[in-house]
């Protein structure tokens, strides 16, 4: 099974594969999707389809994940935040890739056991769950924190 996590965002989208053996996981790829910030928000998300698309069709995941918008200071942000992930949702539904869906909240704990982890908890967590992975970036670790939230959830509900 691959899963593809992705931490969307209008400026950068992380996103991270990693393959699921009963189990064990294994790191597949990671990177960060970046669109220009002086073009127009319509060509910035066509140009976020088309790098997922092409994500897509390259490693060809069973299953996806995706981080929850969470509710900036900034509405704008929050707003340009929904737009971007409702691309990266729209890029999974179109391939017929089911998707999990996860609070930030929900996925640190996962990945480190308290629900306000920092970045730098959750990012040397997905090193040690994935030994050998070399981080694109923070939103990359982000994604695939993702992933593994979405691994281990699915593998313990086959479990009941």
């Amino acid at each position: 099974m691959i899963i593809l996590g992705l931490d969307p965002g209008l400026g950068t989208t992380g996103w991270g594969l990693v393959r699921a053996e009963g189990n064990r996981l294994s790191h597949i790829a990671n990177g960060q999707i970046r669109t220009v910030a002086s073009d127009g928000l319509p060509i910035r998300l066509v140009a976020l389809d088309a790098a997922i698309a092409a994500l897509i069709d390259e490693y060809r995941p069973d299953e996806a994940a995706v981080e929850e918008v969470f509710v900036n200071s900034n509405p704008q942000s929050t707003l340009k935040l929904g737009q971007a992930r409702g691309v990266v949702l729209l890029g999974a539904a179109r391939a017929n890739i089911p998707v999990g869906e996860y609070a930030a909240r929900l996925v640190k704990k996962a990945i480190v056991g308290v629900g306000n982890a920092s970045k730098d908890q959750i990012h040397a967590m997905v090193l040690r769950l994935l030994p050998g992975t070399s981080l694109a970036g923070p939103d990359a670790a982000d994604a695939l924190a993702v992933a593994i939230t979405h691994a281990h959830l699915r593998a313990s509900k086959l479990l009941l």
